[in-house]
């Protein structure tokens, strides 16, 4: 087993010395070594003391778009009010197309976008007869029930999806959360050797690197002669499969930043995609501050078209958010708005900002694709790159 030692000082908070514990303890029972997705998933979820499981602020911004004091970072919906107003056209023509009236959003945050997607529903008189937040944060899902208590008789919460269901499923910033694994080579691609990486302890018992040989492969061949790490995302893809298998009639959208396969693992990007966010900052290393930072990798959105399509479902379309956007009327819904809203609108849709990182995949469960165009994917479609 070959080891990277990472320095690590425990914070002083006695919930990241209690998540430490229970990770020491975790990879003691694992024989010395635990693979990054499941200390990821320790990391994120274990209850009470994950990032996503404990009390602390983790989106937000200030009055005049600054960055909120004690927040981690900032999604799309807490930008600007467009979003979700947005979003809403596409969610209200799925609606209508498949014949159903209630919509289901993943890992809704601080419930700005649920928020957001209603008032337009209600608007356009499409209001939904059902909205279920499937969310595992007893912490977030409080700031939720706070952010929507005018709509508290028709939003519910639930842990897991129902062994069936339908309606309009939405996931914002969801399939990069879910625990990847990390596969590394040393030695080039002709006689270069596959690792997977973990997570250990050193003498002093602080977190490290370290790596073990597998037969775990990425997707695709890997040109040159360089090192060369990356991750593979079966939790993401097992999950959209449990989907498909689950959704009866409906469809789904989810946005997240990402590439598709030939984007993903270029040879170019040698070092992966796994970063972490705290206080607006980002770092590469998620064995620091554990618990207190959120950790992601970019989403394979190749890899999620085919679990989809291999579980029965169709790909509706798959494009950028900007482009996705513009697509679904976020001019004409501007038009209406303050300026303080309008002041957002560029970051939701210019290439160097979100509009071009962020994509957008739309799925349909069998037999609900029939008969309609979404209109989010009306031109530009890129589901041809996938």
């Amino acid at each position: 087993m070959a080891r990277v030692k990472t320095e690590i000082c425990d914070e002083p908070e006695s919930l990241t010395s209690a998540l430490l514990q229970h990770l020491r303890e975790a990879i003691g029972a694992a024989g010395g070594w635990l693979p990054f997705d499941r200390f990821m998933a320790m990391a994120l979820y274990q209850p009470g003391l994950g990032y996503y499981a404990n009390s602390s602020p983790k989106f937000g911004l200030l009055p005049g778009g600054v960055a909120g004091q004690g927040s981690d970072f900032v999604t799309a919906p807490e930008l600007s009010p467009l979003f979700g107003a947005t979003l809403a056209r596409q969610v209200a023509q799925a609606l209508a197309a498949t014949g159903t009236d209630e919509v289901w959003e993943f890992g809704a945050g601080t419930g700005a976008l649920a928020l957001q997607l209603i008032d337009a529903l209600d608007a356009m008189g499409q209001a939904p007869r059902r909205y279920t937040i499937v969310d595992l944060s007893g912490s977030l899902r409080r700031r939720q029930q706070a952010t929507l208590a005018r709509h508290a008789g028709r939003v519910v919460w639930v842990d897991q999806l129902p062994d069936a269901f339908v309606g309009v499923v939405v996931g914002n910033e969801v399939l990069d959360a879910m625990p990847v694994q990390l596969l590394r080579r040393a030695g080039g691609q002709s006689d270069g050797v596959w690792h997977e990486r973990g997570v250990a302890m050193d003498a002093g018992g602080a977190l490290a690197w370290a790596d073990r040989p597998t037969a775990l492969r990425p997707p695709v061949e890997i040109d040159g002669p360089h090192d060369y790490l990356t991750e593979i995302h079966p939790q993401a893809e097992a999950f959209v499969r449990t989907l498909a298998e689950r959704l009866r009639r409906g469809a789904a959208f989810f946005i997240d930043y990402g590439f598709p396969e030939a984007e993903y693992y270029h040879p170019q990007r040698h070092m992966g995609t796994l970063i972490c966010h705290r206080a607006h900052r980002s770092d590469d290393n998620p064995l620091l501050d554990v618990g207190l930072k959120d950790i992601t990798a970019h989403v394979n959105f190749t890899g999620i078209a085919l679990a989809a399509q291999d579980a029965g479902m169709a790909v509706l379309g798959y494009t950028s958010q900007g482009r996705f956007l513009i697509n679904c009327g976020l001019l004409d819904v501007a038009r209406d708005a303050g300026p303080q809203a309008n002041a957002m609108l560029g970051k939701l849709v210019n290439e160097h900002e979100m509009g071009e990182l962020f994509k957008v995949i739309g799925l349909a469960a069998a037999g609900s694709e029939a008969g309609w165009d979404p209109i989010g994917f009306a031109a530009g479609d890129r589901t041809h790159r996938l």
